[in-house]
């Protein structure tokens, strides 16, 4: 896969800003809503997502910095150098290699992720003794699944034979949800949720905070402006002397809440007031009379 920073197109010592900067301009360009039945753009889509959910969070991007794409397993792998394990420790894949085994080696392919700690449990649950087998593994959704809940289907490798299932994301899962799921009494799985970052929203817990640019007109005088929400569009009324940054609640417009999801957070309008760059001469002759009378009061 390509490198995060390629994907961005930053370099590796690019700051917070840049890095904000550069995903928001690519997520814009490549948004599916935007390019309605491209493949290519729901990849690269993909993939910027991906690279800023990483490079924007510095425990994240620190570890990937050192690992690179086995950064999700720093932890694992530092653990096992302490034990000595080696340099690249992983100690335990060879071991399965070892031992010819390998019976997970498609669990969750439609996940794309390597599942070493699947094959872990499993190759302990192949015993004589039959014991539960726990399988792990990680699922990102967007923010509209999120919201909405969603389907994946996944395939595992049970009793010599595929078995391919369909799971269900709840409504109101977060990054970091675990959705558990009890197969039979031999087999459960644990999938571990990453809710992809939006374009336009961002969460936080069951709020989330979208900008709203409105005339700066509007923003002195009072007006109305069009917000699309995740689920349709509302009349967000701007009050008079509305400064930048002012929070506009709207009640109930946030992410169910995981559990009871007839409950929801809420929504935040942040005002941004902006000036029109194709002002006619008497609008730019109205601000500069507007101009003058403010100097005229100091």
């Amino acid at each position: 896969m390509a490198n995060y920073y390629d994907i961005l197109g930053v370099p590796r010592d690019a700051s917070d800003k840049d890095i904000r900067q550069a995903y928001r301009k690519l997520a814009r360009k490549h948004h599916p809503d935007l390019n309605k039945g491209s493949k290519e753009a729901e990849r690269v889509f993909k993939g910027v997502n991906e690279a800023y959910e990483v490079l924007s969070d510095p425990e994240k991007r620190k570890k990937y910095d050192k690992y690179g794409q086995q950064w999700k397993y720093a932890d694992r792998i530092e653990a096992q150098q302490a034990e000595g394990g080696g340099p690249s420790g992983w100690r335990y894949e060879q071991e399965d290699r070892d031992h010819g085994f390998d019976p997970l080696s498609d669990l969750f392919g439609s996940f794309g992720v390597g599942w070493n700690e699947a094959r872990r449990h499993a190759r302990r649950g192949s015993t004589t003794t039959r014991t539960r087998t726990r399988a792990e593994a990680e699922v990102d959704v967007t923010l509209e699944e999120a919201l909405a809940g969603a389907k994946r289907h996944i395939t595992l490798f049970a009793d010599g034979r595929d078995r391919r299932i369909e799971v269900s994301i709840p409504r109101g899962v977060d990054t970091g949800s675990v959705v558990h799921l009890s197969l039979d009494k031999d087999q459960e799985v644990f999938l571990t949720v990453t809710v992809l970052p939006h374009a336009r929203f961002t969460r936080k817990g069951d709020d989330l905070f979208v900008d709203v640019d409105v005339p700066f007109e509007d923003a002195i005088l009072g007006g109305e402006a069009e917000l699309q929400t995740l689920t349709g569009k509302v009349v967000l009324k701007v009050p008079a002397g509305t400064p930048s940054g002012q929070r506009i609640r709207l009640a109930s417009l946030g992410m169910p809440k995981l559990g009871s999801p007839d409950q929801r957070g809420d929504l935040y309008a942040v005002v941004r007031p902006s000036l029109h760059a194709d002002l006619t001469d008497e609008q730019r002759e109205l601000i500069t009379k507007f101009k003058r009378l403010r100097s005229s009061r100091r």
